[in-house]
């Protein structure tokens, strides 16, 4: 079963008659390590759904790549405003792995409701869905000191820690490379 059925499935109750229906809107592409899904200043004219891989979504702020996720297996990439509302993206996607994704275009993505008659219920679930995880990175940011984040995310996601450079998950975290480095070594010390 590939990741997207699987996630679009059991996330988001697609039935499998549903998936057949929209499953070829989805067209595979592979991005090499280094390049780009989405560059910030173009229009956001596809929604991605990584199989394989790593996309790291990042903006500048004040000159300087501030991390703001790692799309992964079984999550999709996309700047939500820029895709929805036929906007400029604000943020880059970058492969940090040579990544497979499904994309689907806007055009595509609005045809959903002619082959899914409750398309408007499950879309409302995947909205609610990303502005649910939007929320919980904020609260944790807010509520929780580095270190709780850092175990926060490691709970989560522990491999990603060995996929991609320090520096970008620090960044992510809302701290310096040297805090996670740091935190890190605090924490090999109680594990040992």
């Amino acid at each position: 079963m590939s990741e997207l059925k699987k996630h679009i499935t059991q996330t988001f109750g697609f039935t499998e008659s549903e998936y057949r229906h929209v499953k070829d809107f989805f067209k595979p592409k592979v991005i090499l390590e280094g390049d780009f899904f989405l560059k910030e200043g173009q229009y956001v004219r596809q929604m991605g759904f990584v199989e394989k891989g790593i996309l790291r979504e990042f903006l500048y702020v004040n000159g300087k790549e501030v991390t703001k996720w790692f799309s992964t297996s079984g999550y999709f990439a996309v700047d939500l405003s820029g895709f929805l509302f036929d906007q400029k993206a604000k943020v880059n996607y970058q492969a940090t792995t040579d990544v497979e994704l499904l994309a689907i275009s806007k055009e595509n993505y609005n045809k959903i409701s002619t082959r899914v008659p409750r398309w408007n219920k499950l879309e409302k679930m995947f909205l609610a869905k990303c502005f649910t995880i939007l929320e919980n990175r904020v609260v944790s940011h807010l509520a929780l000191n580095a270190e709780e984040r850092y175990n926060q995310l490691f709970a989560f996601n522990p491999t990603l820690f060995n996929q991609v450079p320090l520096n970008q998950i620090a960044s992510m975290l809302g701290m310096t490379a040297e805090t996670l480095s740091r935190i890190r070594k605090k924490q090999t010390k109680y594990t040992s």
